[in-house]
């Protein structure tokens, strides 16, 4: 709930618990007028002075979708579930809201900001107002709950930290508090994965390991987003104006670890190796294999491998990438209104182009058979980008 009032503010108002959550004071008078635009997130106040444009809240809708195509999302404070697989055999068109039958799961006891399944997609944890929420992914039930600033999972999936306060972050396993540290420039932002990652307006990120909380390595990087691959080989950062994709090297750590050598107080030098640099914007970003997929900010739906970047659309509104099938050859993702709309892309390709990637053309020769001969010029381009001149002919 927004007031205006003659003592020039604005005031922001909790619907159920009528708490007051937020003032606005931007010093332009007495407010007159309160104006919210249907289906967004702005909301304009007029003032005698002037008028002042906001943006209230997260604009990504809280939804997540599991690896088997279940998607859990927030409407409101329902909680609601929709599976991939129930729409049968139904051909889905590139772009096309998708027919989804939608099941009532329960109402959630906080307010749904965000929802993440966890990596084997078992449980869900909903984060709001504070708080996050464990559930089991089907039924709802729950099954851990305290106060947490941010919430992350580990690459495992038992795992998950949160982060309790600008210099405190709690790791757990199985449900149970495993260890509480405090990162040594402060914590103002974690990020989950492969390596823990905390984010410190002094410093940058460092990335820990989740078993024994070492300082891996820190990086001078203000990053907005941290998305690791499923294995672990490589991590793409992005920041505000751009992103960077690193390739990470457990062998280089634990040879480190074990000789003493190249340890410095920013961690271990040769853990990371930048492998590209790309002047755009990730809005929501997914690995695939050694494919990075992501939506930018001129709302284009790309996926980076190899340092080639490959336009698989153009998106006529901002979209939020929720998840990969790759039985399905599809990419799917969701609005704000959340419609689900799905994209082909095929699951050959990227493989082929995963292992050329690795120098593996064993494993490439074997895929290459599958790809439709349409995408072949595409494949060919790729090769003859990388260098293998007699492979693209």
């Amino acid at each position: 709930i927004l007031t205006g009032s003659e003592d020039c503010t604005v005031r922001v108002w909790h619907a159920n618990t009528y708490r007051l959550e937020n003032t606005l004071n931007y010093g332009l008078d007495r407010v007159w007028c309160i104006c919210a635009l249907k289906g967004s997130n702005n909301v304009c106040f007029g003032y005698d002075e002037g008028s002042v444009m906001v943006k209230l809240g997260r604009e990504e809708p809280a939804m997540s979708m599991d690896v088997s195509g279940k998607i859990v999302w927030a409407r409101h404070s329902e909680i609601q579930q929709a599976n991939l697989k129930a729409m049968g055999d139904a051909e889905a068109q590139d772009g096309e809201r998708l027919p989804l039958a939608v099941k009532d799961l329960g109402a959630c006891d906080i307010y749904p900001q965000t929802i993440a399944h966890n990596p084997n997609g078992r449980f869900v944890v909903v984060c709001g107002d504070g708080e996050y929420i464990i559930y089991t992914a089907m039924a709802l039930r729950n099954k851990a709950f305290g106060p947490a600033l941010e919430f992350v999972w580990a690459l495992d999936s038992s795992e998950y930290a949160i982060r309790e306060s600008n210099f405190s972050v709690k790791l757990f396993k199985n449900f149970k508090e495993k260890k509480s540290f405090k990162p040594d420039f402060g914590c103002e932002g974690i990020y989950g994965g492969y390596l823990l990652g905390c984010r410190s307006s002094s410093t940058g990120l460092a990335f820990y390991d989740w078993e024994t909380q070492e300082l891996v390595r820190r990086i001078e990087i203000q990053p907005r987003q941290v998305f690791w691959s499923e294995n672990g080989d490589y991590v793409c950062i992005a920041t505000d104006e751009n992103y960077f994709i690193l390739k990470y090297s457990p062998e280089a750590v634990a040879n480190a670890r074990e000789n003493k050598e190249g340890l410095t107080e920013d961690g271990i030098e040769d853990a990371f190796d930048l492998v590209g640099e790309v002047q755009e914007i990730v809005k929501t970003g997914k690995w695939v294999g050694d494919c990075f997929i992501y939506t930018n900010s001129v709302n284009r739906l790309n996926y980076y491998v190899g340092g080639e970047i490959v336009t698989i659309a153009h998106l006529d509104r901002t979209l939020y990438l929720i998840g990969y099938i790759p039985k399905d050859n599809r990419l799917y993702l969701g609005d704000k209104e959340l419609n689900v709309v799905s994209y082909e892309l095929l699951v050959s390709v990227l493989e082929y182009q995963t292992a050329v990637m690795r120098r593996d053309f064993d494993t490439a020769d074997r895929v290459l058979p599958t790809i439709p001969p349409a995408h072949r010029t595409r494949v060919a381009h790729f090769l003859e980008k990388q260098g293998f001149k007699k492979q693209a002919l």
